[in-house]
């Protein structure tokens, strides 16, 4: 066999890990922004200085929020299930040595601070958790996408061949779900009027760029011969065209239908999608092509899973919409986002109860086919891990509040309550310094310029594969070279940041 085919046997005919395991390891990420946000406070503590150098900043960035990621999909993947626990176990040991060396003066009753805490505001218009949630999608993305050629990197967590769930189709789905948390439906306010279709022309002129990318990836792919998956999307169909066409076709959808009820629209579409599935020979065609062997003649049936999984990926989109509109409600205190984690919480328990339902009455979750399971699959573990960053977040806002001054970035600003002689629609008032700190931020530094991100991190993957032998590197290499790949894609956005570019023109 040649290079090319040993790596696209590589990494074919998979078929993914449990459901548990993807649940334990969504919450390493939090648990790491928990654990890098308490030792900037305990430095305050101790310094009574944030950490101002940009140096250092980057370095604590990258080792606290990327590096246990890259150990946790590679050699630490065997013991997967313990590292929350060492994780979690860290971080209590340093909100321990926070709570014993806080000055004597400034200690009040355990349960003031717990009132104290509740009555906390914070600023309505930043929610910490979209942004970093879509941030980590990006990191954990381009982690993926090099580390699967890489022998350490565990094949149940690559992307399954017809049915599973692996941790690389997440990955695909999560992309979707918070690409619509951010789209022009939901950042639209409801006040407001502005033309039905309006939307969807400015959707039009910003997924340009990817289709461009797709093009782009679909020539040097096939100009250098580069091992590819095609039962993934087909043979000329990629993610970029998947994202673009998405986006326009729910643009068109929310132009037609109320964007309140995106979720009907989008349950509509899935179950639609699901039926055809399971009572036509469509389920035949996408998996054994139109003769039944898996033909590749014509445009169609050559690219027949890309074209075909959109009305998933379409259903998916939309529901997210939904999201991200509940996510924007006003909420300006600790206590209405206490509720809304509640809410979040029945929504995921609800979700993996019709997950198994689905599973049962229909058929496993398949990627390949974007069908009923794998939306509810993709869905309940985005709501799980955005859960997860807003009890982080309110976490390190508790934290805080015990060290006067202190200050974390991407991170909920507190502000001064209300005045409630003014108006509701008052702007509130800022306490800290977390505006200086976003600039010393490698979640800002990425979010800044997330499709630059994900281009540079493919563009580095293909040279590396080109240049490297990955299926027979030693675990030393290997991490060595995730390591080098992913601290050059974040230096290039972080000195981005630090010189204030963004490079976004459309």
């Amino acid at each position: 066999m040649s290079q090319k085919q040993l790596k696209e046997a590589f990494i074919s005919n998979l078929n993914g890990t449990s459901l548990l395991e993807i649940s334990v390891g969504l919450s390493l990420a939090p648990l790491c922004l928990l654990c890098r946000g308490l030792l900037l406070i305990l430095y305050y503590l101790n310094h009574r200085k944030p950490v101002s150098s940009r140096k250092y900043s980057l370095l604590l960035d990258f080792l606290m929020l990327v590096s246990p990621l890259l150990f946790s999909c590679t050699v630490l993947s065997p013991i997967i299930f313990f590292m929350p626990v060492i994780l979690a176990a860290f971080c209590a040991g340093i909100f321990s040595k926070i709570y014993s060396q806080r000055k004597q003066e400034a200690r009040v009753p355990f349960g003031q601070i717990v009132k104290e805490f509740q009555r906390t505001y914070l600023d309505p218009k930043y929610i910490p958790a979209i942004t970093v949630f879509r941030v980590y999608v990006n990191v954990l993305t381009s982690i993926s996408i090099l580390a699967v050629d890489f022998p350490q990197y565990p094949r149940r967590y690559a992307k399954a061949e017809t049915y599973g769930t692996g941790v690389m189709d997440l990955g695909v789905g999560a992309f979707i779900f918070g690409n619509a948390l951010v789209c022009p439906e939901v950042r639209q306010k409801s006040s407001v009027t502005q033309p039905r279709f309006s939307n969807l022309a400015r959707q039009v002129f910003s997924v340009w760029p990817l289709i461009s990318l797709g093009v782009g990836r679909l020539l040097s792919v096939k100009s250098i011969e580069y091992h590819e998956h095609t039962s993934e999307y087909g043979v000329h169909w990629n993610f970029f065209f998947t994202l673009a066409f998405v986006r326009l076709a729910a643009s068109l959808l929310l132009a037609i239908f109320p964007k309140r009820k995106a979720w009907l629209v989008a349950l509509a579409v899935a179950v639609l999608y699901q039926l055809l599935l399971s009572t036509t020979s469509l389920k035949m065609f996408i998996l054994h092509g139109s003769d039944g062997r898996g033909s590749r003649l014509g445009f169609l049936d050559a690219n027949r899973e890309g074209l075909l999984s959109l009305c998933g990926y379409l259903a998916i989109y939309l529901a997210s919409v939904q999201v991200g509109l509940w996510l924007l409600r006003r909420r300006d205190s600790v206590r209405g986002w206490a509720g809304a984690l509640r809410g979040l919480a029945l929504a995921v328990l609800g979700l993996f109860v019709a997950l198994q339902l689905c599973q049962a009455c229909t058929e496993p979750v398949s990627r390949r086919m974007a069908n009923l399971p794998f939306c509810v699959w993709v869905l309940a573990h985005c709501l799980l891990l955005l859960g997860f960053f807003v009890l982080t977040d309110l976490a390190l806002v508790f934290t805080k509040l015990l060290v006067k001054g202190s200050s974390v970035p991407c991170c909920w600003r507190v502000v001064q309550p209300p005045d409630s002689s003014k108006k509701r629609g008052m702007e509130a008032v800022p306490v800290g310094r977390e505006d200086k700190l976003s600039q010393l931020c490698l979640i800002s530094a990425i979010n800044k310029n997330q499709l630059l991100f994900f281009l540079l991190a493919n563009v580095m993957t293909g040279a590396v594969n080109i240049l490297i032998d990955t299926i027979h590197s030693r675990a030393a290499f290997t991490l060595c070279i995730l390591h080098l790949y992913m601290f050059f894609n974040c230096l290039v956005m972080y000195i981005l940041h630090a010189k204030n570019i963004v490079l976004k023109f459309w």
